[in-house]
């Protein structure tokens, strides 16, 4: 079972993670999600649990307990959607911009 932790505070990292869920069973893995330019933790994570019933027992038990002075919300991940800045099929080329002059591609100084 793949469960979404969000509202972590800032200071709490993997290990904790992992502490706090394996309370109720085996933990795979636990990983609190970071920024990839300054490398702080932006506040949700994933934690898997393989137990199906103690995953749900966990979810049920941590969603809204203040762990660090912030009420955590727990629920079951949703399946990764792909990703849609990419479309398949032809087109694309210059998409211009707004305002006047098309984007800037083709101004003249």
């Amino acid at each position: 079972m793949n469960i979404y932790v969000a509202n972590l505070h800032y200071r709490l990292n993997d290990e904790d993670l992992h502490q706090i869920f394996s309370e109720f069973g085996e933990v795979t893995s636990a990983k609190i999600i970071k920024d990839h330019e300054t490398g702080r933790s932006r506040g949700f994570g994933f934690v898997e649990m393989p137990n199906q019933e103690e995953g749900s027992k966990a979810m049920n038990s941590l969603n809204g307990t203040e762990i660090e002075g912030k009420q955590l919300m727990v629920n079951e991940a949703r399946p990764k959607q792909p990703n849609n800045n990419f479309r398949s099929g032809g087109g694309g080329g210059n998409r211009g911009g707004g305002g006047y002059g098309g984007g800037g591609r083709d101004r003249r100084y």
